[in-house]
């Protein structure tokens, strides 16, 4: 039977607090829907990285999905069984994406805006994963980098416009956004093929977990750096694997920003090479971390998916009191598109301590009453 891998946890919870930060950033910040804070003609250095850090969480999510899916295979009694487990665990999370995550996101009992994101991207990967289980990991590994590598060549092709071959690539690998009426719209963040080929390279190495500690130390050093040489390799030839490529901008500094301003509307296969180049690194620096650091982090990483459900309703709850508390009344309030005003990082360090407890709570409970984590394990999120 696989066990819990302690690392996984680590990282996993490493990346939900930047995910904090990020979404905190998203609904405080006076400017988080009319500027990007990688806009280079924009942004301050600090706001850059804000959000650039951020980028690490999503494809270290979606990655660590695809490795636990395939440790969660190995304590299934059958194929069958576990296939039938990733089908409906896949549906319960798209359904849960468009009905309690978007309501945490906007407050809006009307649901005006449908934004489709990670936990979107996770479930149906799971539901395409489930029809996979019968080939080779190692076949699902390279079917992952081959879309991964197609991804990056669509940019370049002459692809004719208006045609309905082009419309389902679109639909397949680019982000959209589609207006149902005046009165709704779909966001659509997060095509599915370039992250489902993100969760196949995660499910197809998963394998490499279950060595021992030094092996599995010295294999995820020698994959991350290999990862993020190649990347340096493809950004310096600046042809393929990013649809903006690097530029000289009005000093070094900026131009040094440029270099790390990949592409993730879509993820770009740089976006790819660079932020899980990070995660595997990362992922070393925590095989044998046991300290109360890293403890704290796992508390996170174990219960990903009830973390990434609350921490949407606390940051949007303190969003509306800093907004009642600023002077305004219930009646000013419009749910919607609309949020986010006050500066960030008012509320983060409060809401990371409340959520510590929340998390603690549930683990600690559900550790105590016999319950398996391994659904939870296999449900990392987001982005």
């Amino acid at each position: 039977m696989a066990k819990r891998i302690p690392s996984i946890d680590i990282v996993r919870g490493l990346v939900m607090v930047l995910m904090v930060l990020d979404h905190t950033r998203d609904l405080f910040h006076e400017t988080s829907l009319t500027q990007q804070p990688t806009d280079l003609s924009t942004t301050s250095i600090p706001l850059f990285f804000t959000r650039w850090i951020t980028h690490l969480c999503a494809p270290t999510f979606v990655f660590l999905s695809g490795v636990s899916a395939w440790l969660s295979l190995q304590n299934k009694s059958s194929v069958k069984e576990h296939r039938r487990f990733l089908l409906s665990r896949g549906i319960w999370l798209i359904i849960l994406e468009l009905t309690l995550v978007n309501f945490g996101i906007w407050f809006d009992i009307h649901f005006s805006v449908i934004l489709i994101q990670v936990i979107f991207a996770i479930g149906f990967g799971f539901v395409i994963l489930s029809l996979l289980l019968s080939l080779p990991s190692r076949t699902i590994l390279v079917a992952g980098i081959a879309i991964m590598v197609f991804s990056g060549l669509l940019p370049l092709l002459p692809l004719p416009q208006q045609n309905p071959g082009t419309t389902i690539l679109n639909t397949l690998f680019q982000p959209a956004f589609i207006q149902l009426s005046e009165q709704h719209s779909i966001i659509y963040g997060y095509p599915p093929l370039p992250w489902l080929a993100i969760m196949l390279a995660g499910f197809g190495s998963a394998r490499m977990f279950t060595k021992d500690a030094a092996t599995v130390r010295k294999t995820c050093i020698q994959t991350g750096i290999a990862l993020i040489a190649l990347f340096i390799i493809l950004r310096a030839i600046n042809i393929y694997g990013d649809a903006a490529p690097w530029s000289w901008q009005k000093n070094s500094t900026f131009s040094f920003l440029s270099l790390l301003n990949v592409t993730k509307y879509p993820p770009s296969v740089q976006y790819a090479l660079l932020f899980l180049g990070f995660m595997f690194l990362l992922l070393a620096v925590f095989t044998n971390s046991r300290n109360r650091f890293s403890k704290i982090l796992a508390v996170y990483g174990k219960v990903p998916l009830f973390f990434y459900l609350v921490h949407w309703y606390l940051i949007h709850t303190a969003l509306i009191v800093a907004i009642l508390a600023s002077g305004f009344t219930a009646g000013d309030l419009v749910f919607g598109f609309n949020f986010g005003r006050p500066e960030a990082f008012k509320a983060f360090s409060c809401l990371l301590f409340m959520e510590y407890g929340c998390w603690r709570y549930l683990y600690c409970t559900r550790y105590a009453s016999g319950m398996a984590l391994t659904k939870l394990h296999t449900v990392p999120t987001n982005g």
